[in-house]
């Protein structure tokens, strides 16, 4: 494991835009409730250029993620939102220098290939957690969640309003993340290895059958094989959402493991922080999870 440096008070956030195109007045708000956090921010001006839906090329975005990284001056890195568009800097992010300089990065929803791509190439842990764009109406879990993380604070997580799809134990590394994004890295250089894991997953405005499909697909794919439990965080305009705990029940069954919904991360108006690539505690008894 490729451990990283958690952040102390006023240590420097970059922000890069690995995806789409932003709000500038959302990412205006969002900078300043990383700075009221306690936290010094540095934008780089490249990310405000615009080509189709994305916050510019591929190299161009690419390239700030890779000054951030090599930066010594900058603690740790948050993206300003999702989107699209991730999925396309894989091939020129510099692996061997990201695995050089270990630090915290953070982002969800479409950031989901860089995260994970970044626990597989490296071995760094990461930080599923708020982009920048989305602090600027986060609720104060949300604020504190990240503040926590990024400080090297693994408190538990409970999970009051949890529905227990199936009891049980187990501790496995965690990883996931946005499942349409998960789904897209199936049969690239990049696919999930999910063996030994607590798979964590959530979703926004796919319609049951999309996520029935998607976890069908990865499931054919046997990426499920092997892993330990399953979290679900939020599934935001999903249509027929009554559906997806039984779709969910049928699609793990079969693997005899502990399998927990309803936890606030995701498109949710909370979207707790997440450390991926540390172990993972969960117990459907206590409706908690932890990190041990």
């Amino acid at each position: 494991m490729n451990k990283i440096n958690f952040l102390k008070p006023g240590s420097t956030l970059g922000v890069c835009a690995p995806s789409g195109r932003f709000d500038a007045e959302k990412l205006d708000m969002g900078i300043q409730v990383l700075i009221n956090s306690g936290f010094q921010v540095r934008v780089q001006e490249e990310i405000f250029q615009k080509k189709r839906y994305l916050a510019g090329d591929d190299v161009s975005r690419a390239k700030i993620v890779n000054k951030l990284f090599s930066d010594p001056g900058i603690g740790g890195i948050i993206c300003a939102r999702g989107g699209f568009g991730a999925l396309r800097i894989l091939n020129h992010l510099d692996w061997d220098m990201i695995r050089q300089n270990p630090k915290p990065f953070i982002g969800f929803s479409d950031i989901t290939a860089i995260l994970i791509s970044i626990l597989h190439e490296t071995g760094m842990p990461v930080i599923h957690g708020p982009n920048v764009v989305s602090l600027a109406t986060a609720d104060q879990k949300t604020i504190d969640s990240l503040v926590d993380t990024l400080s090297g604070m693994k408190k538990p997580i409970e999970i009051p309003d949890a529905r227990v799809i199936r009891e049980g134990i187990c501790s496995g590394i965690l990883k996931g993340g946005n499942l349409a994004t998960l789904c897209h890295l199936i049969g690239t250089r990049f696919q999930p290895e999910f063996s030994g894991a607590v798979l964590f997953f959530e979703d926004i405005g796919e319609p049951a059958y999309k996520i029935d499909r998607m976890l069908t697909q990865m499931k054919m794919a046997g990426v499920f094989d092997e892993i330990r439990g399953v979290i679900t965080g939020s599934f935001e305009n999903c249509s027929n959402e009554e559906y997806i705990e039984e779709i969910i029940n049928e699609c793990f069954d079969e693997y005899q493991i502990p399998v927990i919904s309803g936890l606030d991360a995701g498109h949710g108006n909370t979207n707790l922080s997440l450390l991926f690539g540390e172990i993972l505690q969960m117990d459907t008894r206590t409706l908690k999870i932890q990190w041990i």
